[in-house]
């Protein structure tokens, strides 16, 4: 399977192509899209061309995207909500079925906490995947992190067994449980050493 992780937003829109080949997890291709300005369409229309040309680079099977969980800024959450709406015409334009993560959800499948910082988030990524660094900018980071949850999520809808979960690209294999992930990660992520493999 290979799917396009985005964590969407007008200034930063943060994007990553995964690929589960057999048990392991190739990242294909990430990055973050930034477009700036006073006009709020132009901007769109930069973000949709943009990520049209990683679809077309790409060709994913599917598309995964963070949902808005809560924003006390209004302004923020309007913004990354007109670009989840670019996001999601493209996935149509394209017939490329979509699901929706809250960040929580995202924290769980890669940290085993849904309330881990976002330093917890990049330092899980890098060590799941085999990455030589930590992704930046956060937004970055965050797509992977999509993407490896909603591979998460696919392989325990399709084993029932939880067998087939994502793993890194740079591990052995894929991990059965969390408690596998975490036990690959904790020495090089912060934090997770220190308790016991998160909360």
């Amino acid at each position: 399977m290979r799917v396009l992780g985005v964590d969407p937003g007008l200034g930063r829109c943060g994007w990553a192509v995964l690929e589960r080949r057999g048990g392991r997890v190739a990242a294909l291709g990430y990055g973050t899209i930034h477009t700036d300005g006073e006009e709020v369409a132009p901007r769109l229309a930069e973000l949709a061309t943009r990520l049209r040309q990683v679809l077309a680079a790409h060709r994913p099977e599917a598309l995964a995207i963070e949902r808005l969980f809560f924003n006390a800024n209004v302004r923020t959450a309007m913004t990354v909500g007109q670009a989840s709406g670019v996001v999601l015409l493209l996935a149509a334009e394209h017939g490329l079925a979509v699901t929706a993560y809250t960040p929580p959800q995202v924290k769980q499948a890669v940290t085993g906490s849904g309330s881990a910082p976002k330093e917890q988030v990049g330092y899980m990524v890098k060590a799941l995947l085999g990455l030589a660094s930590v992704p930046a900018p956060a937004d970055t980071a965050d797509a992977l992190a999509v993407a490896l949850c909603h591979l998460n999520h696919a392989g325990l809808a399709g084993t029932g067994t939880g067998a087939g979960a994502g793993a890194g690209a740079g591990t052995a294999g894929a991990a059965s449980t969390e408690a596998d992930w975490l036990a690959r990660a904790a020495p090089t992520s912060p934090g997770l050493a220190r308790k016991g493999g998160g909360r």
